[in-house]
């Protein structure tokens, strides 16, 4: 795509591990950030189709079509190690790493969004569940992209998702909410949190819908393509938007 591939190094459990990164830089405020980022591992025994090798697929798509645009903000697009257990939540996860060296920085990163299984979608009444009590404010059809942040986080939340929903006609729910609620923080979005970053999480609601979720039958054709790719599309002009 023509861009040059940044790594940051780090030892967890004894292992090189490495996120990966490039850049669009900003034509008029690169000094200002939009990073996108996806967790590149999957959990033990699992292929992870869903979890998550859609969210770096949607990462690398996006990324593309940004290679020929001009934003004027800088949008970072990173691949993160380790996010899955036993490294979730502690201090070698690959995006608890990246957040701690751009807070380091003074990184000025407006908005970080984790792109966290996109390709799970169905019209069947009953396909989605909730953690009580959202089940009475939210569709019982699992066939929408929802978009999850804490309550600091709601202004850019709801920024993001108007701008979707002014290019894409592709149900879409959100929520901003505390972070205990079970799903909620369970993404690299946590990491920023911690460190004082806005930072949302944008999925298909896992393990509320997938029943193949952290199993070994996590395969290619468990997913929705056509779903998922006017998702990602929706994605990408929305997240043009908010970077201009």
């Amino acid at each position: 795509m023509g861009y040059d591939v940044a790594t940051q190094s780090y030892q967890a459990a004894g292992v090189l591990s490495e996120n990966l990164e490039v850049t669009r830089t900003g034509r008029s405020r690169p000094g200002e950030i939009v990073l996108i980022g996806a967790h590149y591992d999957s959990v033990q025994g699992s292929p992870g189709a869903n979890d998550n090798a859609s969210g770096v697929a949607a990462l690398l798509e996006i990324s593309r079509e940004f290679a020929q645009l001009s934003p004027e903000r800088s949008v970072r697009f990173v691949a993160f190690v380790n996010e899955e257990p036993p490294f979730f939540y502690w201090g070698q996860m690959g995006s608890m790493v990246y957040a701690k060296a751009a807070r380091a920085r003074g990184d000025d990163i407006k908005l970080m969004v984790s792109l966290e299984m996109l390709g799970c979608y169905s019209d069947e009444p009953g396909s989605q569940s909730y953690p009580a009590p959202l089940r009475f404010f939210y569709p019982d059809r699992g066939n929408f992209i929802a978009f999850v942040a804490n309550l600091r986080s709601r202004k850019p939340l709801h920024r993001l998702v108007a701008a979707f929903r002014a290019h894409s006609d592709f149900p879409a729910e959100s929520l901003a909410t505390f972070e205990f609620i079970p799903g909620v923080a369970w993404s690299d979005q946590l990491s920023f949190w911690r460190q004082g970053y806005p930072a949302l999480m944008v999925t298909d609601t896992a393990f509320y819908r997938y029943a193949y979720y952290h199993t070994a039958l996590d395969t290619p054709e468990k997913l929705n393509y056509p779903a998922m790719a006017r998702v990602v599309t929706g994605l990408r002009q929305a997240f043009a938007e908010v970077a201009s």
